[in-house]
């Protein structure tokens, strides 16, 4: 059985969760399949591409260049649907690639498996990125679901999103596959290692031996970090932040998110934010010395970064919606943050304030209790070895695609 994977992101072009889902299903769907995988940022040489075998990345032509980002992402997606013929399953990622798989399935008679890592309706700020392009991606969205053969949800909770902002789906056709995790990868480092993260962090101006919340993701409305601004003002005093927090939108949000890291640094010390892209062995190692990590997101299909988190026996507090609730156990391996949202499509609470001072709440629970903070810690990570492991989603996707052959 051929499968071609169809994705924005790819190795070594990875900057969001759906890329490392991508890239983490790749790896097990190449020993049980034929697997091909379709990237933009252009081609890639051995070296770039981390040795995989069958990865084609496309260019936007140089006519298109400069044109609108959803303009520019349909010209690859056509090259994307040319290199598809003689697949047996074309497996779509994000609104980036469903275009590609759209034309694939009607060019060559193959079934289309769509991940559903987010949905445009849920995300109405992309038009400040778009423009009109946010109609482009929206129609190109709605089309490839409702003709897809399989949509996989990467929790219940986005399932009955995709069931609510596009009733044209039958629900028999859409299948629950978390996310998962390199368990080895992932692990809280030891000996010299856990010396080194350390010394790490004091380069980065954290002192490990503070009680530390820790924050990571890219800076995007959906991700919520305002209301965690907010919300850290209210923890016990001694309380150190760091924030993991890069690659912003709009010049918009990377202002508001500015100010507010400003702010909070006038009123505390022991705020550390950086927007670097951190290597996988630094983000480890920086995670490894914090007591809390804390998901503020207003929009989050799943979010690897909590499973992340959990591998590396951090407790997580969370907010409680979309597909958050599917790894974080109130009470057990952290806490759910109630929040009570809009029917925009936005996610903007009803009540921020009161949404931040509960979320503050919850953190400072855990860290007034460091016993209670790392039982969590250890309960997650045994519910990551126990559910989210990536060789069973694997296993499970393949068993999705022989239903449609």
């Amino acid at each position: 059985m051929r499968v071609d994977l169809m994705t924005r992101e790819y190795t070594p072009y990875v900057y969001g969760g759906a890329g490392v889902h991508v890239v983490e299903l790749a790896k097990v769907l190449r020993k049980l399949v034929d697997l091909r995988v379709r990237a933009f940022d252009g081609p890639r040489n051995p070296g770039e591409a981390g040795g995989d075998p069958g990865v084609v990345g496309y260019s936007v032509p140089a006519e298109i260049t400069g044109a609108n980002p959803a303009v520019e992402t349909l010209s690859v997606d056509l090259q994307m649907a040319c290199g598809a013929q003689g697949a047996d399953i074309v497996h779509s990622h994000t609104w980036y690639t469903n275009f590609a798989g759209l034309l694939a399935k009607q060019l060559y008679g193959i079934p289309l498996v769509i991940s559903a890592h987010s949905l445009e309706p849920l995300r109405p700020w992309k038009a400040e990125q778009l423009g009109g392009g946010y109609e482009v991606s929206s129609f190109v969205e709605r089309s490839a679901y409702e003709a897809a053969d399989a949509i996989v949800a990467v929790s219940h909770g986005m399932r009955e999103d995709i069931l609510r902002c596009y009733p044209g789906v039958s629900p028999s056709n859409v299948y629950v596959i978390h996310n998962g995790i390199d368990l080895d990868e992932w692990k809280r480092p030891t000996g010299v290692e856990a010396e080194r993260a350390r010394v790490l962090a004091v380069d980065f101006g954290i002192d490990p031996d503070v009680p530390t919340v820790i924050f990571v993701g890219r800076i995007t409305r959906q991700k919520g970090l305002p209301y965690f601004l907010r919300a850290a003002e209210m923890l016990p005093e001694g309380t150190q932040v760091v924030l993991c927090a890069g690659a912003p939108d709009t010049p918009e949000i990377e202002w508001e998110v500015e100010g507010l890291v400003a702010r909070l640094q006038q009123v505390r010390g022991g705020v550390v934010h950086i927007s670097q892209m951190l290597p996988h062995n630094d983000l480890v190692a920086l995670l490894s010395i914090a007591d809390v990590f804390v998901t503020p997101s207003v929009y989050e299909p799943l979010g690897i970064v909590n499973l992340e988190a959990m591998a590396l026996e951090l407790p997580v507090v969370g907010t409680k919606t979309g597909g958050i609730p599917d790894v974080v156990h109130d009470g057990v391996n952290g806490y759910l943050v109630p929040i009570e949202q809009l029917d925009d499509g936005t996610g903007t609470p009803v009540n921020p304030q009161q949404f931040e001072r509960d979320m503050a709440q919850r953190i400072t629970k855990l860290l007034e209790d460091p016993e209670l903070a790392r039982a969590m810690g250890r309960k997650g990570r045994i519910m990551a070895e126990e559910h989210f492991s990536w060789e069973a989603i694997g296993r499970q996707t393949v068993d999705l695609y022989q239903t449609l052959l």
